[in-house]
C-alpha cells in the first residue's frame, strides 16, 4: 500500500496529510483527518521521516522554505514531486470543493492530487537535477546582490555630487580577474589611483566623508561576492551536457548570466518535446474560424517557461493580451538582451537572428508602436527562434 504525503510549507513549519488512498468525500474527510503540524527543527524532521511516506508532494516555494523539507525527504529515499500553485488552487476549489484556503486544506489537496494525476507527468512541475538546482540558486543570488547594490551605489553617487563631483557619474566596473572597481576600491582605500588622487586634490567638492567610504566598502564586498558566484556559474555551465546549448546561445550573443538564467529554466529541452523528441503540434478547430488550426504546444510551453508567452484575456467586448506565468527574472533578462544586443544597431548581432529581430524592432518602432510593447514582442520572437535552433541542434 503506497503512502502519499501532502506537505504545505510555511516559514518555520509544515502541515502534513498522509493518505493511502483518496477519500471518497474529501470535504468531509477534511474535518476528520488527523493532520500533522511539524516544526522546522530536529524533532519535526524526525516526526516527518517517521511517517515513512513513499511519495511527498509540495508546492515549489523556492529555496527558502521547501528546500529544507524536500532535501531531508530526498535523502531518506522519498520521491518528491512539485505541484504548481495555480494547478493546486484550481484543483482544491473545483475538484475537491474544500473550505476556504488554509494549510491543512492545501496539504489534503496535495495528497489527493497524486491519486488523480500521478500517471500524467505534465501535471507536475519539472524536477531539475542537482546541477540545474545549483545554477538556479546562484542565479537568484546574483539577482539579489544586484538589487542590494543599486540603492547603495545611487546613495553614494548622490553624496559624491557635493563631496567629489568630478567622479560622481564615473562608470567603474570590476576587472576580468575579479579586482574590485577602481573608483569604489579607491574610495574604500583598497586600491591606489594617481588619477583619482590628482582629481581629488583639485576637486571643488567639500570632501569625501566616512559614510561614502563605508558605502564604497560595501560595494567592494558585494562585487567580490558577485565575482565568486560568476566563477562558480562558469564552472557549472562548462558541463559537457550543455555543449549543444552553448553552441546555440552563441548565435544569440547571450552573456554568461543570461545563459545561466535560461539553462535553469529550459534544461533539458527534451522536457518540452513529445516521446519521439519532436515538437508537439496538434490540430484543433479554431475557436473563431472553425477551421483546423495548428497548436504548437511544445513551443508554447517553452515560451511560458521563459516568461514570454502571452495569454488572451477576454471579457465582454474587451480583449487584450497579457503575459502570465513563467520566470520574471528570465523575462527581464530577455528584455535587457533586446535592449542591449538587438535594438542598438552598432551592437546588433551580425547574423540571420540579428537581421530578423533587428528588422522587426526597426519596423515596429518606425510605425509608432509603444517601445515597451515592441521590445516585449521582439523578446517573444527571440524565444521562438531560440526554441527552433535548440530543436535543430538536438536533431543533428
Amino acid at each position: 500500500m503506497i503512502r502519499i504525503l501532502g506537505l504545505d510549507v510555511s516559514k518555520s513549519s509544515v502541515s502534513a496529510c498522509l493518505l493511502t488512498n483518496k477519500p471518497s468525500d474529501p470535504r468531509q474527510f477534511y474535518y476528520e483527518c488527523p493532520f500533522f503540524c511539524l516544526s522546522a527543527n530536529v524533532h519535526g524532521i524526525q516526526e516527518l521521516l517517521a511517517l515513512k511516506p513513499d511519495i511527498a508532494l509540495l508546492e515549489p516555494t523556492g529555496n527558502n522554505y521547501s528546500k529544507l523539507w524536500g532535501t531531508h525527504l530526498a535523502r531518506a529515499g522519498v520521491e518528491v514531486r512539485l505541484v504548481g500553485h495555480k494547478e493546486l488552487r484550481n484543483y482544491r476549489a473545483s475538484h475537491l470543493a474544500l473550505p476556504d484556503k488554509d494549510d491543512d486544506a492545501d496539504a489534503l489537496a496535495l495528497a489527493c492530487y497524486y491519486f488523480d494525476y500521478h500517471t500524467e507527468a505534465r501535471r507536475f512541475v519539472q524536477i531539475r537535477d542537482r546541477a540545474i538546482v545549483k545554477i538556479r540558486e546562484l542565479v537568484l543570488r546574483l539577482a539579489h546582490l544586484n538589487r542590494v547594490q543599486s540603492p547603495i551605489i545611487n546613495r553614494a553617487r548622490q553624496d559624491l555630487a557635493w563631496q567629489f563631483p568630478e567622479v560622481a557619474l564615473v562608470r567603474s566596473v570590476r576587472s576580468e580577474s575579479g579586482e574590485v572597481p577602481l573608483l569604489w576600491g579607491w574610495l574604500a582605500n583598497e586600491r591606489k589611483s594617481t588619477r583619482y588622487d590628482r582629481l581629488y586634490s583639485q576637486s571643488v567638492g567639500l570632501g569625501v566623508t566616512d559614510t561614502v567610504r563605508q558605502h564604497a566598502k560595501r560595494i567592494c564586498d558585494l562585487q567580490r561576492e558577485e565575482h565568486d558566484i560568476e566563477v562558480e556559474l562558469l564552472e557549472l555551465l562548462a558541463d559537457s551536457r550543455f555543449d549543444h546549448y552553448r553552441t546555440v546561445f552563441k548565435k544569440f550573443g547571450f552573456g554568461a548570466r543570461l545563459i545561466a538564467v535560461i539553462i535553469s529554466q529550459i534544461y533539458p529541452i527534451e522536457g518540452f518535446l513529445d516521446a519521439t523528441r519532436k515538437p508537439e503540434v496538434k490540430i484543433r478547430q479554431g475557436r473563431n474560424s472553425k477551421k483546423p488550426t495548428k497548436r504548437h504546444l511544445s513551443l508554447r510551453r517553452f515560451q511560458k517557461a521563459l516568461g514570454v508567452a502571452p495569454s488572451m484575456i477576454a471579457s465582454g467586448d474587451s480583449k487584450k493580451s497579457k503575459v502570465v506565468g513563467g520566470s520574471d527574472l528570465c523575462r527581464k533578462s530577455l528584455w535587457q538582451w533586446v535592449f542591449t544586443r538587438i535594438e542598438p544597431k552598432r551592437s546588433r548581432l551580425k547574423n540571420d537572428i540579428g537581421k530578423i529581430l533587428g528588422s522587426q524592432i526597426d519596423t515596429e518602432k518606425a510605425a509608432g508602436r509603444p517601445v515597451k510593447l515592441v521590445r516585449n514582442r521582439v523578446a517573444a520572437k527571440g524565444a521562438r527562434l531560440l526554441f527552433r535552433e535548440l530543436v535543430k541542434e538536438l536533431s543533428e
